[in-house]
């Protein structure tokens, strides 16, 4: 295991499939987040309201979603179409940088949520306003936690898969750059048996003085005349 899988390009080959479902279902929730926070905004009169009271703990959910569509949506369009584009230190940078702006943004909502529900008037009623602006950016909240979790999931096991691909990361690298290990050794194979040419085989030479065989069928010489 090693770095390298962090800083390849593409998309992590152990990367569970359900990953992009967790996707799909952030940038769903966002879209349910974002009218919440456009409706907190919204109740103190509009923009009267917002050069008086500011954006609060709506703005800053708007921006989070947006950033969160322009992340998650990128990257999912990026895995499923042009997987050669896909940086993984730069999704690895940014799903750390939601992970820290969700968090700011339903922790800021909750306690807003609760400052403006806890309201105490003179009369004892809390006014309408006041109530909808804190159920608005208590839902902001739930959600907004909801959506941090399913964040850290998918980051977690992004980053282990991306470590997991280190080793085909290694090996397509080449067998001159691989790390030790990074490779599996496989078992040794004998070399297919080759056969030798066969050795020139000398005529044999008979030793000096021997007779030579006469060839089978030659002619005997007949016994001379007593």
């Amino acid at each position: 295991m090693g770095i390298h899988g962090l800083v390849s390009v593409g998309v992590p080959a152990s990367q569970p499939v359900w990953l992009l479902y967790i996707k799909g279902a952030i940038l769903v929730l966002s879209v349910v987040i974002l009218g919440l926070a456009a409706w907190s905004i919204s109740i103190f009169g509009g923009y009267n309201g917002v050069l008086v009271y500011g954006t609060g703990a709506g703005g800053l959910v708007i921006f989070v979603v947006i950033k969160t569509w322009i992340v998650y949506g990128g990257a999912l369009a990026l895995e499923i179409w042009a997987p050669q584009y896909f940086y993984r230190v730069a999704a690895f940078v940014l799903y750390i940088l939601s992970i820290i702006f969700w968090l700011s943004a339903w922790a800021w909502s909750a306690s807003l949520a609760g400052l403006w529900l806890g309201f105490n008037t003179l009369g004892g009623r809390l006014p309408k306003e006041y109530k909808d602006e804190g159920s608005a950016l208590g839902a902001c909240a739930g959600l907004g936690a909801l959506v941090w979790v399913l964040v850290i999931v998918h980051f977690v096991f992004f980053t282990l898969a991306a470590i997991r691909d280190d080793n085909h990361v290694a090996a397509a690298a080449g067998p001159g750059q691989a790390e030790l290990g990074a490779v599996k050794a496989e078992g040794y194979q004998q070399p297919p048996y080759q056969q030798q040419p066969a050795a020139y085989a000398a005529p044999q030479q008979q030793p000096y003085g021997a007779p030579q065989q006469q060839p089978y069928g030659a002619q005997q010489q007949p016994y001379p005349s007593q």
